[in-house]
């Protein structure tokens, strides 16, 4: 699984960070993000619906986002 740490940014520089990752691997690729914005929980749930990307779990601890998604 690749890891994208995305830690200090704020809305809306994690999803399209994000999208450009994305963009550069294979179907079915697995990445786990770190993320600090809150926002960042509900825009990036947001982002798999409308792009198709699997959003495979969520947790939020001590402020630390970790959003795992498999590229569509």
């Amino acid at each position: 699984m690749l890891a994208l740490d995305l830690s200090g940014l704020k809305c809306p520089l994690p999803v399209l960070k994000t999208k450009k990752f994305l963009s550069t691997l294979d179907s079915g690729t697995e990445v786990e993000i770190t993320t600090t914005d809150p926002a960042s929980l509900s825009d990036l749930q947001e982002f798999c619906k409308k792009t198709g990307h699997i959003l495979l779990s969520q947790r939020v601890s001590n402020g630390i986002i970790t959003t795992k998604i498999k590229h569509r």
